[in-house]
């Protein structure tokens, strides 16, 4: 696993991760670790945890 890009509030607060996991996969995290939701570029769908489309695009940050 790669490293994350961290996501934060303008005070600095941790908001969430966002984990580039292969070519077909990159998951959004919040504080607490727990997967949000995942986009897969190669589709450029996003998708809940739970496996519901959400739209086309990167739209993770929408998932937070």
């Amino acid at each position: 696993m790669m490293n994350p890009t961290i996501l934060k509030y303008p005070n600095g607060q941790l908001r969430g991760f966002i984990y580039r996991l292969s070519q077909y996969r990159v998951e959004i995290r919040n504080s607490g670790g727990v997967t949000l939701g995942w986009y897969n570029p190669s589709t450029d769908i996003t998708y809940t945890s739970g496996g519901s489309m959400v739209g086309f695009g990167d739209l993770l940050t929408t998932l937070l």
